[in-house]
């Protein structure tokens, strides 16, 4: 035990850990927060080295196809499915405060491996087109949507490569009804057609109830539905009161939470996208000449409002398309936006001046 223990964060009840290591060592032990100098240097090396370690950690045991075809196992035991599902989707819903900017997503892993070509995004429109639904309610949305685009009859959702998939396509378009053939009107979207084996939703009991509902009154009765709980890393299936228990350490558990992180990440990159234009054009729709086309160049110049809100009028000039005219514009404008704000917020709440 070192006599000095270097930590990023101040921990909870550090003189009880002190007394603590102290006894362990017998002699007194020191907890300091690395903040600056060569503590803080060694400190972010270590934390560089420990996420370098995990990374290659997870890169093993992705490419170690043992240890997939066990996670696979892992999984189809635990939920009592008769094959391993070889085909996972994954959805995730992400808002702000009051469901603005509300949007999904949905990532796909085919034997246990992230299939980006075929991640979906899902922006939430609600029963009037205006969103703003409860996470329950977004997320049936997006299965439903996601379940009646388009199902390729016979269809088991098994891996396979783009040479099966257009085979399946035109056995099924041989057999079909011209007028019943499922329309695809992006060929890059074909394989959104392809049901998974399982679908692994972000959250409880409540949302596997949401996920299942939605399959059912879509008709669909071969896909699987379980759950994974964030806190205490539970997994519950639909009708059942109760969650399983995958040991933590399990291929199955780590395959489950690499599924839902992703789709929780590529959630949050979209959301975060969608928002920031959202709020660029909230600012920008009430400028005379300022389009969508000039407003998607200053977000791609500034990045965000904020930049702009610090921005010169010769900034501004420097967009491709504005002139000092349409320069000074935007800036009065949003300047004028701080001022009625500030004022706003300098009204007392009773009314009076």
């Amino acid at each position: 035990m070192p006599r000095e223990v270097v930590v990023p964060i101040e921990p909870a009840r550090r003189e009880d850990l002190e007394r603590w290591l102290s006894g362990l060592r017998g002699s007194a032990v020191t907890i300091r927060v690395a903040s600056r100098g060569d503590k803080k240097q060694l400190m972010d090396r270590a934390s560089d080295n420990a996420r370098q370690a995990m990374q290659r950690s997870k890169m093993s045991r992705i490419s170690d196809m043992g240890a997939r075809t066990t996670a696979m196992n892992d999984v189809a035991k635990a939920l009592g499915l008769e094959q391993a599902p070889l085909r996972i989707e994954c959805y995730d819903i992400s808002n702000t405060v009051g469901g603005a900017f509300q949007v999904a997503s949905m990532v796909v892993f085919e034997d246990a491996i992230a299939k980006k070509s075929e991640y979906r995004r899902f922006a939430i429109r609600g029963a009037d087109g205006q969103g703003a639904l409860d996470d329950l309610s977004a997320l049936y949305e997006t299965l439903t949507r996601r379940f009646r685009h388009g199902n390729i009859a016979g269809d088991t959702g098994e891996s396979m490569d783009n040479e099966q998939r257009e085979a399946r396509i035109s056995r099924t378009c041989e057999n079909t009804d011209p007028g019943n053939v499922p329309i695809r009107q992006n060929t890059d979207r074909r394989h959104f057609a392809y049901k998974p084996n399982l679908v692994v939703v972000d959250g409880g009991r409540p949302q596997v109830m949401a996920a299942a509902r939605a399959l059912e009154d879509c008709g669909v009765d071969d896909v699987a539905v379980c759950g994974l709980a964030k806190r205490l890393e539970e997994v519950w299936v639909p009708d059942d009161d109760y969650p399983i228990i995958l040991k933590r350490q399990s291929e199955g558990m780590y395959l489950l939470q690499r599924v839902r992180d992703e789709s929780h990440r590529f959630a949050i990159t979209y959301h975060r996208r969608t928002r920031r234009k959202g709020a660029l054009r909230s600012v920008l729709d009430d400028i005379p000449g300022i389009g969508e086309s000039y407003q998607k160049r200053l977000l791609n110049h500034f990045g965000s409002v904020r930049a702009m809100r610090e921005a010169s009028v010769e900034d501004f000039e420097q967009v491709k398309g504005i002139g000092r005219a349409k320069a000074e514009s935007i800036y009065h404008a949003l300047h004028a936006q701080d001022q009625d704000r500030e004022r706003s917020e300098n009204i007392p709440k009773d009314g009076t001046k």
